[in-house]
C-alpha cells in the first residue's frame, strides 16, 4: 500500500467525503425549490385593497370607495368597516366579489351603522 492510501485510509479521507458533498448539495438546492415554490404559490392568492375615500352619508350609513388588486381570476370576499371617533366598530359589511379577468378594480360599498362613523376603510380581502 503506498503511503499515500495509508494516510488516507488513516484520516478519513477519499470517497466519503464526496458523497457526503453531493448529497448535501442535492439536499441544499431541493430547500431553494421548495422555498421557491412556496414563495409563487403563497403570492398567485394574494389579494390587495386600497382605500380610495369615504363619505358619512348620514348616522346610518357610509360609503367606502376602494380599489382591489388579485392576481388571479378567483372569488374575493372583502370585510368592510365604519369606525367612530374612538375607532370603534360602528358598522361592517362583508362584500363578496365575483371573479374577473380585470387586474385591478374599483368598488363602492354601503356600510349601516348603528351610530354616525367618522371614517371607512376595508379590513381585509381574502381569496374565497
Amino acid at each position: 500500500m503506498t503511503t499515500a492510501l495509508e494516510l488516507d485510509e488513516r484520516y478519513g479521507r477519499g470517497r466519503r467525503r464526496k458523497a457526503t458533498w453531493i448529497i448535501g448539495g442535492i439536499i441544499a438546492v431541493l430547500a431553494v425549490i421548495a422555498a421557491g415554490w412556496m414563495t409563487v404559490a403563497q403570492s398567485m392568492n394574494s389579494v390587495d385593497a386600497d382605500d380610495l375615500g369615504f363619505e358619512v352619508v348620514d348616522a346610518h350609513s357610509t360609503t367606502v370607495r376602494f380599489q382591489l388588486t388579485a392576481t388571479n381570476q378567483k372569488d374575493v370576499v372583502c370585510a368592510v368597516e365604519a369606525l367612530d371617533v374612538e375607532f370603534g366598530v360602528v358598522g361592517w359589511k362583508i362584500v363578496e366579489i365575483p371573479a374577473d379577468a380585470a387586474h385591478t378594480r374599483s368598488f363602492t360599498v354601503t356600510v349601516p351603522t348603528v351610530a354616525e362613523a367618522t371614517t371607512g376603510l376595508v379590513n381585509a380581502c381574502w381569496v374565497a
